[in-house]
């Protein structure tokens, strides 16, 4: 029996407190082969998060059917109120368990993140000077890597084609960029080339490289306006990562990265580096924040931009052509 109304039905909710929301999908079934050193990787990664973020953040971890001692772990955690939303479910893959994380919240960046991500001093505020500075950043990345510009950005390339600020830029933390690759089990058999420069935009007193990796990545929260209730198929990846890439395009927003490195990678097994997890930092600064929310892109846009134009600029000679005259020094053209 119900008597009398809730009181709650007439009051409006008030707007966020937060600002910064990060989902970290969290999938350690066991502690064996594998995923023997997963638990004490996530414990790294969680502590650099907690001394590397502002008062203003929303941690959302989603556990994604791990197995009692990271249960365990993480119960613990939401209960010193370190983590704001903790979510158990069952394996139902990372994408499906970041839509779960984002239901619900109305927080305007979202950093999605791998749970082997080891964060570095001042990545959030880098993070956000890139948004606040440059209107259309719909994606923006924090772990430079090779050839990003050729990957979900012919809207960044297309609409800076004349821009002389969109060049060749010199890669300003190559250790940082060899360490991601020994991450993630390459050789060092590469090009070479790809430690020295990497396509570039310099944007008023910002400076950020073209395209981001998906291990981590900060979103503008609009880019998910539209979810899809769940993404069947491959757990790990598949079609739900194209979905999301796709997302910021249809409104027209670029995908960026930071121009210095402000994360690392672990991977799955535990090294001695890994024990020199950042110290607690000041408050970041958050008040220049200039979001603005896009609508779609017209079709006929979208297509011109990210399909056609796309396609053209790949084209051998056309790519060589455009290299060389965005500044790529001239004897790595032919191999770049």
């Amino acid at each position: 029996m119900r008597i009398g109304n809730n009181p709650n039905k007439e009051i409006s909710q008030e707007q966020s407190f937060f600002i910064h929301q990060i989902i970290v999908p969290v999938y350690i079934p066991n502690e064996e082969g594998y995923f023997l050193d997963g638990l004490k990787i996530l414990k790294i990664c969680l502590d650099s998060l907690f001394n590397t973020i502002h008062d203003r953040t929303f941690i959302t971890i989603v556990n994604n059917g791990s197995c009692s001692n990271v249960v365990e772990y993480l119960n613990d955690l939401f209960e010193q109120k370190k983590i704001k939303e903790l979510i158990h479910t069952d394996n139902i893959g990372k994408i499906n368990a970041v839509f779960k994380g984002l239901s619900g919240n109305n927080i305007e960046l979202v950093t999605v993140t791998d749970a082997d991500v080891m964060f570095l001093s001042d990545w959030q505020t880098e993070t956000i000077k890139v948004f606040s500075t440059i209107p259309k950043a719909g994606v923006v990345g924090i772990v430079p890597q090779f050839n990003m510009f050729k990957r979900y950005c012919g809207n960044v390339i297309f609409d800076n084609f004349f821009n002389k600020d969109l060049k060749f830029l010199p890669v300003k933390n190559q250790q940082a960029m060899i360490h991601f690759y020994d991450s993630i089990g390459w050789d060092r058999n590469y090009n070479q080339d790809y430690l020295k420069f990497a396509l570039g935009l310099n944007y008023g007193d910002v400076k950020c490289f073209v395209g981001s990796g998906h291990f981590v990545a900060t979103y503008k929260k609009d880019v998910f306006e539209e979810l899809l209730s769940f993404i069947g198929g491959k757990k790990a990846a598949g079609i739900g990562e194209d979905y999301i890439d796709n997302k910021p395009l249809k409104k027209g927003y670029w995908r960026l990265t930071t121009y210095d490195n402000y994360a690392f990678h672990m991977g799955n097994i535990y090294e001695d580096w890994m024990q020199k997890i950042p110290n607690k930092i000041p408050a970041v600064n958050y008040s220049n924040l200039n979001f603005i929310k896009r609508k779609n892109v017209s079709g006929i846009s979208y297509f011109v931009r990210n399909k056609l134009f796309t396609k053209l600029i790949a084209v051998n000679w056309v790519s060589r052509s455009f290299m060389k005259w965005k500044k790529l020094p001239k004897q790595m053209v032919k191999k770049y």
